[in-house]
């Protein structure tokens, strides 16, 4: 659409409104439960997440949760458990109590406004895409440098999504545009400049039948075999576009409006998510749709449009982020065959683009609401904000005892942090950005909101929590890309003192240091 459309523009309101919101981001954290989960799922994350019963029994007092990184300590040294070291749980517990809230640092400022940003699968890339046309690649390994700068193609407005396949070789970027383009990332060029320096190939996801309307592709994901795209637009369409075959192989008339969000259930493929402008999340199975012609299932729940679908990786639960400012926590066994109730107009105008969330919608609720959980207090104005599940566990790794200089508890806890660092928070939370500039991050059972990142003047479209390093990066539309972390191995040198203690600045994670 040309540079005067892609500038970054940050309104004087919007950076007042954010400044003034930052003021109160920690006075909104909470400790106390917004809705406990009575579900499979708690039990699922307790299990994974519960150290061993007698580590809790070390020292004097009544056992209680959470325990201590020190008794933690105590108790593995002295075999407590019978394991002689820590079992995932174990590590899981320990790790899920120290979040990614110090810093940030400015990984890299643009120009103009962040829509991406995304760790690769193994944590080793990371890809922001910005509206003034622009994709950065960096090697997260190699000090963040900048590995591939890519000049997008035929960009309509801006970049939408982007996705990196399996095997890291090839990432696909849409926009405003039935063409989503792909690139081959591990040419040897860093700039990366449409059919000059790279070929842009443009796989077309217009059909027959769409009667010539031209359609944006809002979201688009790679396969887990990264054979195929799924791929949701505003043609209110689902898209599967086989790379192979090099063409569409299905188009699903999958909503009454824009289809802003669509995701693998797993890592069968078989089933899609999708959630719309028409308030409705639906579950696709790609076995029967050919002699069905309509959705596995239809969740409702929200009042408003969705914005982004996470799925949790087992084909069963996956949350949604909504218009309606909250995010919610699905399980696909409740959804319903067609839409039985429908929440009707709003008696109330509102465009959520350019104007506030009405004050009196805040306390509405869906009457057949199907959904496990509802987490509020974030804002989901302006743009198409993204949640996601924290990380899970890493499956075939396991901790091995390490030898400890137990000259300063601190560092101790800290080898015990190295060495949690590969089970990680097994999926224990869920973050989302937010219009009012920061980064929220949810107790998945609780519904506590645990932590807020505060940082950016402008909305924070999306953000993304490394893989398996107490690690999670923002972008904004004010152009920074920041990340934020805890204190790891290669820090410490850094901070230690002369008496072998570490000096850590205030922060949420502070406290957790006290035995």
């Amino acid at each position: 659409m040309g540079y005067a459309m892609s500038r970054l523009e940050i309104e004087s309101n919007l950076c007042n409104e954010a400044d003034t919101i930052h003021e109160d981001c920690s006075s909104q954290l909470t400790k106390n439960p917004l809705k406990n989960v009575d579900n499979e799922i708690s039990q699922m994350i307790k299990l994974k997440s519960l150290p061993h019963q007698l580590l809790g029994r070390v020292g004097p007092g009544r056992p209680k949760l959470p325990v201590s990184p020190v008794k933690m300590l105590v108790g593995r040294e002295s075999n407590y458990s019978g394991l002689g070291r820590f079992s995932s749980a174990d590590c899981c517990h320990l790790l899920s109590r120290y979040l990614p809230v110090n810093g940030p640092w400015l990984i890299d400022q643009m120009a103009s406004r962040a829509y991406v940003s995304q760790f690769s699968d193994d944590g080793s890339l990371f890809v922001a895409g910005f509206q003034g046309s622009h994709i950065r690649i960096y090697n997260v390994d190699d000090g963040w440098k900048v590995q591939k700068n890519i000049l997008a193609r035929s960009l309509r407005w801006t970049i939408t999504d982007t996705s990196l396949s399996p095997n890291q070789r090839y990432l696909v970027y849409a926009s405003m545009s039935p063409l989503v383009h792909i690139v081959n990332v591990g040419s040897a060029e860093t700039e990366s400049l449409a059919n000059v320096t790279d070929i842009h190939d443009g796989l077309d996801f217009s059909s027959n039948d769409d009667g010539g309307y031209s359609f944006g592709i809002f979201s688009v994901r790679f396969s887990t075999d990264g054979r195929e795209l799924v791929a949701g637009s505003s043609g209110d369409s689902i898209y599967v576009y086989d790379l192979e075959a090099n063409k569409l192989s299905l188009r699903i008339l999958a909503h009454t409006s824009d289809v802003n969000t669509v995701c693998f259930a797993d890592e069968t493929s078989h089933l899609i998510y999708s959630g719309s402008d028409d308030t409705f999340c639906k579950v696709w199975d790609r076995r029967c749709l050919i002699a069905k012609g309509k959705p596995a299932g239809v969740l409702m729940g929200h009042l408003e449009g969705i914005t982004y679908i996470d799925s949790r990786g087992d084909g069963r639960y996956f949350i949604s982020n909504g218009k309606d400012q909250s995010i919610k926590l699905w399980d696909i066994r409740k959804m319903s065959s067609n839409v039985t109730c429908n929440p009707g107009y709003r008696s109330y105008e509102w465009d959520y683009r350019w104007m506030d969330y009405p004050p009196q919608a805040k306390d509405l609720k869906h009457i057949c609401d199907q959904s496990v959980a509802t987490y509020r207090g974030h804002s989901v104005l302006r743009t198409l904000i993204r949640c996601y599940f924290s990380p899970a566990f890493r499956k075939g790794e396991r901790a091995e005892g390490g030898k400890i200089d137990k000259s300063s508890t601190q560092v101790a806890c800290l080898s015990i942090l190295t060495e949690a660092l590969r089970y990680y928070t097994g999926q224990k939370y869920i973050y989302t950005g937010s219009h009012n500039a920061c980064v929220y991050i949810y107790d998945l059972v609780s519904g506590a909101k645990v932590a807020a990142l505060k940082h950016h003047k402008s909305p924070v479209r999306d953000c993304s929590w490394h893989p398996f390093q107490t690690m999670l990066v923002s972008s904004s539309w004010d152009g920074d890309v920041v990340k934020w972390g805890f204190p790891g191995s290669s820090e410490i040198k850094n901070k230690a003192n002369s008496s072998g203690f570490l000096k850590f600045g205030a922060s949420a994670t502070s406290d957790n240091w006290k035995a």
